[in-house]
């Protein structure tokens, strides 16, 4: 193991993938320049002897995805960047009508093996514009794959997996992630698509939480532990596919639940995990799933408005009084 930042592990990620197959290029607005909205791209070209592999594009979110769905059709593996989620909305067509269905509707004769990395989440006085969570919008698309690492390990191994995957996958990564630093393991590895992991065993109640969250739901565990609660740590690491099946044990062993996301709670993707337990371990739960998320307006400028946005452990801890109470 080594410590590295998350831009750090997941550079090399982007590397390693780019040596081991050429078919794999990098494209985002301002990535020679700057290396990307999170300078996560900086001297990539020189270290894989190749700069015309990875591409500076206009501003044109549609342009870039358009294009990298074609490239995956002709044989290409792109990993293109949004620079931000909200940028997504620009390319719905694209995405949801091209990369998602073209496997299916050619009958498998064309995969559009793609990444489309997206920063999304609460970063200091970014405004409404800049801060959305939408992995509940293409988790209901057909076609798509979502992936939300939590950690710098997590977001090598998941990374690597998405651009070998043959589907098109949607990365989320919170932007506060890019300075996160933890030990990533010096070896080969890769993450599987759709398999949750144990993050924190427990008895007493199950915190199902992705991404950014995952470390506020292990702060909140530290603190209930304290106060001897015993909380089990769900980090789903995907969102489509959801990995049912290690939800569901942990809620039939603990018989509570909540449910944290930073995205806007009303239609969030708690939602769907809260329906799936209530119709599948139904008999297990000793108290209603309670689901907490940011509330139903767009992120205010002001960091006072803003903070009250945020979904902390301090929010997860009372969420959890609450199923225990």
């Amino acid at each position: 193991m080594s410590i590295k930042t998350y831009k750090e592990a997941t550079w090399e990620a982007m590397k390693e993938e780019m040596l081991r197959d050429p078919s794999v290029y990098a494209m985002a607005e301002d990535i020679i320049g700057n290396g990307g909205s999170m300078g996560h791209y900086i001297g990539l070209g020189q270290a894989v002897g190749d700069e015309n592999r990875v591409l500076d594009a206009p501003i044109s979110e549609t342009a870039i995805v358009a294009s990298a769905v074609g490239a995956a059709l002709a044989g290409m593996r792109p990993v293109i960047d949004m620079r931000f989620s909200n940028c997504l909305p620009v390319c719905m067509d694209e995405l949801t009508n091209q990369a998602a269905k073209s496997r299916y509707m050619f009958g498998g004769q064309g995969k559009v093996h793609m990444v489309v990395r997206c920063p999304d989440g609460i970063m200091k006085m970014q405004g409404a514009h800049h801060t959305d969570c939408l992995e509940a919008w293409f988790a209901h698309v057909p076609g798509l794959q979502v992936v939300i690492p939590s950690s710098p390990a997590e977001g090598k191994g998941l990374l690597k997996s998405a651009i070998r995957n043959d589907n098109p996958v949607i990365f989320f990564e919170h932007k506060t992630l890019f300075k996160m630093e933890g030990e990533v393991p010096e070896e080969e590895y890769t993450i599987p698509i759709g398999k949750a992991r144990v993050a924190r065993d427990g008895k007493d109640v199950s915190i199902i939480v992705y991404g950014v969250m995952v470390s506020r739901a292990l702060e909140a565990a530290k603190v209930l532990e304290q106060e001897g609660v015993s909380a089990e740590v769900i980090d789903l690491r995907t969102v489509s596919p959801w990995d049912k099946e290690t939800v569901l044990a942990s809620v039939r062993k603990t018989g509570r639940v909540v449910v944290a996301h930073e995205a806007v709670r009303q239609c969030g993707f708690g939602a769907e995990l809260s329906a799936t337990i209530g119709e599948e371990a139904f008999a297990s739960l000793k108290t209603p799933v309670v689901r907490i998320g940011a509330p139903f307006v767009p992120i205010p400028m002001s960091p006072h408005l803003e903070d009250m946005c945020r979904t902390l452990p301090k929010d997860i801890i009372s969420a959890v009084k609450r199923v225990l109470s």
